[in-house]
């Protein structure tokens, strides 16, 4: 590259010689090479990206908060729901599932295992959040998502084969009247009891229902319009007709509405979830990435 020349003329105005001739003093100099002067646009860049840099802290501090608000509500509620489900499996022992085939299926050891597992993926999304860990925040986010889907397809599966799962569960409970009262059965005895007394119904889908399990025409005493020993070997007329299936189908149906607020509510909960976990890990790795 060229040498650059570069010329300036000094003049000397002082006014201690004003009266002499004006001298001036022409300075010629050769710069070896380009001279580099700073550039504003580059002053210019770094303070916008110092700019972005501390948006981008106080958006991941406000998402930390965030999310250990959040979780920390999760997690109190999986405390509340197994809470309520050791309640119910010291207290309520003998009341256990009418199902048959699935004697574990019970209210009290459901509400165990589902509040074990909120209170599980709670602490992860909060200790992931505290600590800004991106493997913490990534499993909290793929085991919320694939409950959020199996949720999903639960429902579809669900509503897809309706008749058949009516079907199967009214031939699994009229096999569990088989076991009703016998040795070591006392949950489901006391269980069906409990439901034909509030439900006032009697049988899975008639009051014959119990004629096959006793051989004979009696039902079980809670079947009675008014309870008293050995009423139900008394007349029909005194004896629940409606079937217990039908009446407890037709109570969710009653209470739709808030089944489906419920269903809801858990949904939007999860989004929640998913959408702060995957913001905060996509920021964690943008600050990552900013200060290598």
């Amino acid at each position: 590259m060229a040498d650059t020349a570069y010329s300036w003329t000094l003049a000397s105005t002082s006014p201690q010689i004003q009266s002499a001739p004006l001298l001036s003093t022409d300075i010629t100099f050769t710069a070896q090479g380009p001279v580099e002067v700073p550039q504003a646009s580059v002053l210019l860049q770094n303070s916008e990206e110092l700019r972005r840099c501390r948006m981008a802290e106080g958006c991941m501090r406000a998402l930390r908060y965030a999310m250990v608000f959040f979780n920390l509500l999760f997690w109190l509620g999986g405390c509340g729901i197994l809470g309520v489900g050791v309640w119910l499996s010291v207290t309520q022992g003998n009341f256990a599932t009418l199902s048959s085939s699935l004697p574990s299926l019970s209210a009290a050891n459901l509400l165990i295992a589902m509040g074990t597992i909120i209170m599980v993926i709670g602490c992860l999304g909060c200790v992931g959040a505290v600590k800004e860990s991106r493997p913490l925040l990534l499993s909290f986010f793929v085991l919320l998502l694939l409950i959020f889907f199996l949720e999903i397809l639960f429902i579809i599966l669900f509503f897809a084969y309706q008749d058949q799962i009516d079907q199967y569960a009214q031939n699994d409970l009229k096999k569990g009247l088989q076991l009703f009262g016998t040795e070591g059965n006392i949950g489901l005895t006391n269980a069906w009891s409990i439901v034909q007394t509030d439900f006032r119904c009697c049988g899975v889908t008639n009051h014959t229902d119990w004629f096959e399990v006793y051989n004979a025409s009696r039902v079980p005493d809670s079947c009675c319009l008014e309870y008293s020993d050995n009423c139900g070997l008394e007349n029909p007329g005194t004896w629940w007709t409606a079937p217990c299936y039908e009446r407890v189908k037709g109570w969710l149906q009653e209470n739709l509405v808030a089944l489906w607020i419920f269903a809801l509510c858990a949904a939007l909960t999860q989004i929640l979830g998913l959408v702060f976990s995957m913001t905060m890990f996509c920021q964690t790795v943008k600050v990552d990435t900013f200060y290598a």
